[in-house]
């Protein structure tokens, strides 16, 4: 199957959410762990204990693991390979972009089924121009992979690239939308090229609603994110959103019960998008 195959079928199944893995120092802290590779893997494995076998989706940030060198990038290795076990697409967010070799390099790193890291799929930037991520998208497609372009994010700094208007009066966004529509055009149920666009972004100006493939959503919770911003932002498009939360999450742990409730509860928050 694709991965906008599974991801429908895990949205329905399991509720629209996806949750992030993000040990950064300051929540290793909060936890009691202690910050190096043995409080990072027990971080880790709790998360996974906690929602690998609910969520639909789990986002592991890569950059709190490459911090710990090889020790770290192995509990990362560990902990996507536990969550897909489990029954988890994981989404890995690198942020990756380049051009060419280098480009199809880190596609081979994260989406190829033979690397240790390989995942469900992967976040990449496009602001060395969306045909330079060709090599990822090429990778998705052989392998029934993922990819997340970054469109619309919500931190301020994104609005003098995102926003700025193209010869033909189209937003950066909006191209970067248009030719990943162009890419996922009649495919069923969903295309397997998806975008970022914020919850929190004011004012998007773009049409999300020919994508025709998911629109992971970050910034619920504890960055301001609701509901009614889902709404409001993606209207007809909402069907296909994925939410994603960490903080609001992480900061329930270390208690897996506790955890799991926190996860049942935003899922419940946005059980309309299925519905």
């Amino acid at each position: 199957m694709s991965f906008g195959a599974r991801l429908d079928a895990a949205l329905t199944s399991r509720g629209s959410l996806c949750v992030g893995i993000d040990p950064h120092p300051a929540l290793l802290d909060a936890w009691g762990l202690t910050d190096d590779c043995d409080g990072l893997s027990r971080f880790a494995d709790t998360c996974v204990a906690a929602f690998a076998e609910t969520a639909a989706v789990v986002k592991p940030q890569s950059a709190f693991f490459e911090t710990y060198g090889s020790g770290g990038i192995a509990v990362l290795e560990r902990t996507i390979s536990a969550c897909r076990a489990a029954g988890a697409l994981v989404c890995l967010d690198v942020k990756r972009g380049d051009i060419g070799t280098t480009m199809a390099g880190y596609a081979r790193a994260y989406l190829d089924p033979s690397s240790p890291l390989a995942s469900d799929a992967m976040t990449v930037s496009p602001f060395l121009g969306v045909g330079s991520l060709q090599p990822a998208f090429d990778a998705a497609e052989r392998f029934g992979a993922g990819v997340f372009v970054l469109a619309l994010t919500s931190n301020p700094e994104g609005a003098q690239v995102q926003r700025a208007r193209t010869a033909d009066g189209r937003t950066v966004a909006q191209v970067v939308l248009d030719e990943l529509a162009d890419r996922n055009a009649g495919v069923l149920p969903l295309g397997s090229l998806g975008v970022v666009v914020g919850a929190t972004v004011e004012g998007a100006d773009v049409d999300l609603d020919k994508l025709n493939g998911p629109l992971l959503a970050p910034g619920i919770g504890a960055q301001g994110g609701t509901a009614a911003d889902i709404r409001r932002i993606f209207g007809a498009a909402q069907r296909n959103v994925l939410p994603s939360v960490s903080r609001e999450v992480l900061r329930h742990g270390p208690d897996v019960g506790a955890l799991r409730a926190a996860v049942a509860e935003q899922v419940g928050q946005f059980a309309f998008l299925r519905a």
